[in-house]
């Protein structure tokens, strides 16, 4: 029987859990793939164009040129373990960024030379600032015409807030572009194209070199001064410092998140992708470094500091659940404690006990057994059968629930048919897999169709849902054309009565309320207060107040949509001796009702947020194609040779605008949209 390797005591030193972020087509995929190919994870590297890249194992993003689904990874650097997660950069699938940042300690932000800080990469950084996300950069595709390092850190600094610091510069750009130089230690490293970049050296500068790296390792010790005493007091005695003590400084100021160490390359040409390794093992922390995770006590419902050692008590967090072959994958964060395969553990969101029959490290699309999994490492377990995204595993002895992920409103819906009885049945069951591995997708049954009504994140997202339909499943139901989802909310205060007084089954029944509604800021939710003596009630009659007030929110006076950002405050009850939790559940209902009616509503629609990108002489038929969409022009500036147009606009009105974009301006424009908010556009 062969015993289980010890684990070294500085694991945790040496463990890097990262992700890959940016806009789609910045060359995240590609970076992954020249990653494990350096790293001996893989033999050959396959390349997105042709559909053959390792982490895009999914025959849909193989045709696509896409990322779909975040792919995980393992692979050794320089005596680190680096546990990758690449990414999506389409807009339809953020929450699979959502929830790979929850559980990463460090990031690498990706920027194309050309378009620079794009939409989505605004999106994706602010996502990893929310969960406290150091990050490194790399400015990709310096071989491409018309690349800007410089603009790009500008950009940085300009539309994400961030304090870029360039450690290393590129030579050249576009057909020029033939190598960085590091300003640590002034070298330049060449990479050699025989070799795909495998074999790449370092030479200290000459005297040109010297001379174009000389201002931006000046800037570079301006920050590091700011920051760190040893080097201001080196730097001011000889106007130098050590690697080592700058290395340092680099580091410390990147964890706390105060600066972004910069680096530059062209991923699919091989060039500069073995520095950002090493910056990801210098620079980025280990799960020992970020601050402690802080969890609830299901009990008391006070705060938990979570420990992040493997002696500490087991907590871990559900990130991700896949199905495959029928089988419930969870893909999982380990924050402290200890897993074994065949453990039981306690599902303290779900309150059930699981049995962890196997563990695995992931590659791609590849499972390799583990027998355990230690405090910072990331793994997936076969045989939970409750687990689902966001759930938190401990013991019982010691519960605790972790932050959870973030929630996404679905803008766009299908109705789906089956076109058999037997194919009824299939399609329910395999819609239920994909609503488990995916939280931003919903389903609903029309009542009076029998339809399913099936809503995600844009046309992307459901185009994709229906095609694994088809092609994992063979299951092609009838699809309708995607429709909008709508909401409603209230325009002014109202107040509305709702009295219920009925025999059911022969017991009589009574309920009377009086509530009022107000409108609440834009994306607020929704609020119930009683402004009762709630002491001088039963609890079982003011729950059922608060039952019916909720169903009725849940259904609107104008076209049936959900009601939101609306305060609604129950100012009266009336008690009888036929008073019931029944008759006040409908009397609130009614009441709701009522006071919806009278407050003046509103339906919002999602209104996209759209960056258009555009040579000069097209941009008065943009303009032109925007107004006709009934689209508000909100912005216009030049980017990088190219006029960028941003509006908001109503995605009703925004189908088949791609394909409107594209003949107005010859194929030459491109189109960033995501969701912006729910609303009324003026």
């Amino acid at each position: 029987m062969s015993k289980t390797p010890a684990v070294p005591k500085d694991y945790l030193d040496k463990l890097r859990n990262i992700g890959i972020i940016a806009h789609i087509d910045a060359g995240k995929t590609t970076l992954t793939e020249r990653i494990l190919f350096y790293t001996k994870r893989i033999h050959r590297m396959g390349e997105v164009h042709e559909g053959t890249a390792t982490m895009d194992f999914m025959p849909e993003e193989q045709e696509r040129g896409i990322t779909i689904a975040s792919a995980c990874t393992s692979c050794q650097w320089a005596g680190h373990t680096i546990n990758i997660i690449d990414t999506p950069g389409h807009v339809d699938f953020t929450i699979e960024v959502e929830r790979s940042l929850r559980v990463l300690d460090g990031a690498v932000g990706v920027f194309c030379a050309v378009g620079g800080v794009e939409p989505q990469s605004e999106t994706v950084w602010r996502q990893s600032e929310r969960y406290h996300v150091p990050k490194l950069a790399f400015v990709n595709k310096m071989d491409r015409l018309g690349a800007d390092f410089a603009a790009v850190l500008q950009a940085m600094e300009d539309r994400l807030g961030a304090r870029p610091l360039p450690v290393q510069i590129p030579v050249g750009a576009g057909q020029e572009f033939s190598g960085v130089i590091d300003l640590l230690t002034m070298e330049r490293i060449a990479f050699e194209p025989e070799s795909m970049g495998e074999v790449w050296e370092r030479r200290p500068c000459d005297e040109a070199e010297q001379e174009l790296a000389a201002p931006w390792r000046e800037r570079l010790f301006d920050v590091l001064s700011e920051d760190d005493e040893a080097v201001m007091e080196a730097y001011l005695a000889d106007g130098d410092a050590s690697v080592d003590d700058m290395r340092a400084a680099i580091r410390k100021a990147c964890v706390s998140r105060r600066v972004v160490p910069v680096f530059a390359g062209s991923a699919l040409k091989n060039i500069g992708v073995q520095p950002v390794m090493d910056g990801v093992c210098h620079y980025l922390p280990g799960p020992n470094e970020v601050p402690a995770q802080e969890g609830v006590d299901p009990g008391s419902r006070s705060k938990v500091a979570v420990g992040r050692l493997r002696k500490d008590p087991l907590a871990a967090l559900c990130f991700k659940v896949s199905m495959e072959t029928g089988r419930k994958l969870a893909l999982m964060r380990v924050y402290s404690g200890v897993i074994e395969a065949g453990q039981t553990v306690y599902n303290v969101t779900q309150d059930q006990d699981e049995r962890v029959a196997r563990l695995f490290k992931l590659h791609a699309g590849r499972k390799e057994k583990a027998d355990r999994a230690l405090a910072g490492e990331i793994v997936a377990a076969a045989g939970m059968k409750f687990a689902r995204t966001g759930d938190t595993l401990a013991t019982r002895a010691n519960p605790v629930i972790l932050e959870q992920i973030g929630a996404y409103k679905p803008v766009i819906n299908i109705a789906l048919e089956p076109r058999t009885q037997a194919e009824a049945e299939r399609l329910d069951e395999v819609l239920e897999k994909f609503l488990l591995e995916d939280p931003t997708l919903t389903l609903e049954r029309d009542p009076e169709t029998d339809q399913r009504i099936l809503s995600g994140m844009g046309e992307l997202h459901l185009e994709v849902i229906l095609e694994r339909l088809r092609r994992e499943y063979n299951v092609e139901p009838r699809a309708g054309k995607p429709q909008v989802v709508y909401q409603e909310t209230v325009g002014a205060k109202a107040t509305g009565e709702g009295v219920f007084d009925r025999e059911l089954g022969d017991v009589p029944h009574f309920g009377a309320v009086t509530l009022q509604v107000a409108p609440l800021a834009r994306d607020k939710g929704r609020e119930v207060a009683f402004e009762v003596d709630v002491s001088a009630w039963p609890q079982t009659w003011l729950d059922a107040v608060q039952a019916g007030v909720e169903d009725g929110l849940g259904s609107g006076v104008l076209k049936g949509y959900p009601v939101h950002d609306v305060r609604v405050s129950v100012t009266g009850l009336e008690r009888r001796d036929a008073s019931s939790p029944v008759g006040y559940q409908m009397a609130a209902a009614a009441a709701l009702k009522d006071a919806l009616a009278k407050a003046g509503p509103v339906l919002l629609e999602p209104i996209m947020w759209l960056e258009v990108s555009v040579p000069e002489e097209f941009v008065g038929d943009v303009i032109g194609l925007l107004g006709a969409k009934g689209a508000k022009v909100e912005n216009m500036f030049d980017r990088s040779g190219q006029k960028m147009v941003q509006a908001l606009a109503a995605l009703r009105r925004m189908f088949g605008f791609s394909t409107d974009l594209r003949s107005a301006t010859q194929g030459r424009a491109g189109m960033m949209m995501k969701f912006s908010r729910f609303d009324v556009l003026d």
